[in-house]
C-alpha cells in the first residue's frame, strides 16, 4: 500500500446538509463558464482511457493515470490515498470550513468485445478472475465517467477562491461486479485507523447512458434496481449420445430448469410490483456425439422491493432443486452468488436541491434537464458510499447517443432496436457535448453545497 501522508482528522459532517440556503444558481453557471478547462486534451484523455480498459479489480493502470494526472495536471494540494479497496481512490481538496462532498466515478471495464469501428476502439485483451483471456471494452461508459470527473475536479480547483469545505473524489473500482465500492468502505476508508476519508455529508454520482446527447436527468426515489447474479451447476451423468437411457443428461435437465424459471415473474410476483430473471449464460459440453456430465447456468435477478427480491431468490432455489429432482440428477444442484447490488434510491432532498440547480443551469427545454429522467434499468454499488455511513446521495444519469443516431431513430420509430445500449459492443458516448454536460454536472452538484454564500 502506498505511504498515507499525514492529514487532517476526519471531519463530523454537518447536520443540515439538506436544509442550507440554496446557493445562487446563475452564479454557478458564471464560476463554470470562467473556470471550466479548455476540454480538448480531456477529450485526448478520454480516448486513451476508452482504448486501454481494465478488467474488475485489475484496474492498476487507470488508477495510476487518474492519480497522476490529478497530482501532476491538475494541482499537488490534492491530497491523494490510492489502493482503498483494491485500486480506489480517495482525492481530497480542503477548502476551508464547510461540508464535505463526494462525488463519485467508477473506472472499470466489461469483457466485451468492442464493435464500433473507432479509430480509438479498444483492442485490449485481459485474463479474468476464471483464468479465461477475454476480450475487454469501456462498453458501460466509465470511461466518460472518469475523464469528466477529472475535468470537474480542475474546474473546482480554479474557483476555489469562490467555495468553501471539502472535495472528496471517489474513483471506485470493481462496479461491474458489484464489489467495489463496499471493498473500499470494508478497507476502511471512512476509519481514522485506515485510509481516514472525512465522513461525507452529500454524495453525488452521474452514469451516461443511451439517450439523447446533451440530456441530463434526475429522480426522486427510487432510480435503479437491485440485483443479484449467481452461478448453478447441474450434475447430471454423461456419456455417448446414442444411449441416452444410460445418461441423466443435464442438457435436458438445463431446459427444463431454465423455461420453469421463467414462471417467476409472470406467476408468483404481483401484478403491480416488477422483477426480471434471466439466465444469461448455459454451457454443457461442446461436442455433438459427447453429454457432459454437468450443466451450469448464470442467472441474473432485478427487483425493485425488498421483499419482492428474497421471494424471488427463494423461488430459484426451489424451482432449481425441483428440477434436479425430477431428472434423478446425482447430486443435488451446485449454488455459487457471484455479483449482489442494493437499491438505489436518491434522497429527496438531495435530489431537491440538485433539481434546483441543474434546471438553471442547464435548461429545462427539450433535450435538456428533466427531473423525471427514466430509472436504470442496470444496478449500481455507489449508494453503498453513502449508506454505509448513513449519509444521503443523489445518482443522476445523462445521455451519450450521438444526436443524428438518435434523430434518425427517433423519426423511425426505432430507438428500442438501433440504439445501443450499455454493455454492447457497440456502445459509445458522443464525446461532445456529452464531456461537458457530465463535467458541469459533476461541478453544479458540488458547488450547490459548496458555494460561498
Amino acid at each position: 500500500m502506498d505511504s498515507i501522508p499525514t492529514r487532517p482528522a476526519a471531519q463530523e459532517p454537518s447536520s443540515t446538509t439538506t436544509t442550507t440556503t440554496a446557493p445562487n444558481t446563475s452564479s454557478i453557471s458564471d464560476l463554470i463558464s470562467k473556470s471550466r478547462p479548455n476540454l480538448d486534451s480531456y477529450e485526448s484523455l478520454y480516448k486513451h482511457f476508452h482504448a486501454n480498459p481494465e478488467l474488475s479489480k485489475q484496474e492498476k493502470e487507470t488508477a495510476a493515470t487518474i492519480a497522476s494526472h490529478l497530482r501532476d495536471k491538475i494541482s499537488s494540494d490534492f491530497d491523494i490515498r490510492t489502493n482503498i479497496g483494491g485500486t480506489g481512490i480517495a482525492a481530497l481538496l480542503f477548502n476551508g470550513k464547510g461540508p464535505t462532498v463526494l462525488l463519485r466515478a467508477d473506472f472499470d471495464a466489461l469483457p466485451v468485445e468492442e464493435r464500433t469501428g473507432l479509430d480509438y476502439a479498444s483492442k485490449k485483451r485481459m485474463v479474468d478472475a476464471d483464468g479465461v483471456e477475454k476480450p475487454v471494452m469501456h462498453a458501460c461508459g466509465h470511461d466518460m465517467h472518469i475523464t469528466s470527473l477529472l475535468a470537474a475536479a480542475e474546474t473546482l480547483y480554479a474557483c476555489k477562491d469562490s467555495w468553501s469545505g471539502t472535495l472528496l473524489l471517489a474513483f471506485q473500482p470493481a462496479e461491474e461486479r458489484g464489489t467495489g465500492a463496499q471493498a473500499m468502505v470494508d478497507d476502511g476508508m471512512y476509519d481514522p485507523k485506515r485510509h481516514n476519508v472525512p465522513i461525507p455529508d452529500v454524495c453525488l454520482g452521474g452514469h451516461v447512458m443511451p439517450l439523447r446527447t446533451g440530456v441530463i436527468g434526475t429522480r426522486k426515489g427510487l432510480i435503479a434496481s437491485a440485483a443479484d447474479s449467481m452461478r448453478v451447476t447441474l450434475h447430471g451423468r454423461g456419456g455417448h449420445a446414442s444411449m441416452p437411457d444410460r445418461l441423466i443428461d443435464p442438457v435436458v435437465m438445463a431446459a427444463s430448469t431454465i423455461m420453469k424459471l421463467q414462471t417467476i415473474v409472470s406467476r408468483e410476483v404481483e401484478s403491480w410490483d416488477s422483477a426480471v430473471v434471466t439466465v444469461a449464460s448455459v454451457q454443457a459440453g461442446d461436442a455433438e456425439n459427447v453429454v457432459a456430465d454437468n450443466a451450469h447456468l448464470a442467472i441474473d435477478v432485478r427487483t425493485i422491493n425488498p421483499k419482492t427480491r428474497e421471494k424471488v431468490k427463494a423461488s430459484i432455489e426451489r424451482i432449481v432443486k425441483a428440477e434436479s429432482v425430477a431428472s434423478n440428477a446425482v447430486a443435488e444442484p451446485t449454488f455459487r452468488v457471484t455479483r449482489a447490488f442494493p437499491l438505489t434510491v436518491n434522497d429527496d432532498g438531495v435530489t431537491e436541491k440538485v433539481e434546483e440547480t441543474f434546471k438553471t443551469h442547464f435548461g429545462e427545454a427539450e433535450g435538456r434537464y428533466t427531473s423525471d429522467v427514466p430509472k436504470l434499468g442496470g444496478s449500481e454499488d455507489f449508494s453503498i458510499l453513502g449508506s454505509a455511513v448513513d449519509r444521503p446521495y443523489c445518482f443522476f444519469m445523462y445521455g451519450g447517443t450521438p444526436t443524428e443516431l438518435w434523430d434518425k431513430c427517433e423519426a423511425e420509430g426505432t430507438l428500442s432496436e438501433k440504439i445501443p445500449i450499455n454493455h454492447s459492443g457497440l456502445f459509445y458516448p458522443a464525446i461532445q457535448p456529452t464531456l461537458t454536460v457530465a463535467t458541469d454536472a459533476y461541478t453544479v452538484g458540488a458547488l450547490t453545497w459548496l458555494l460561498k454564500k
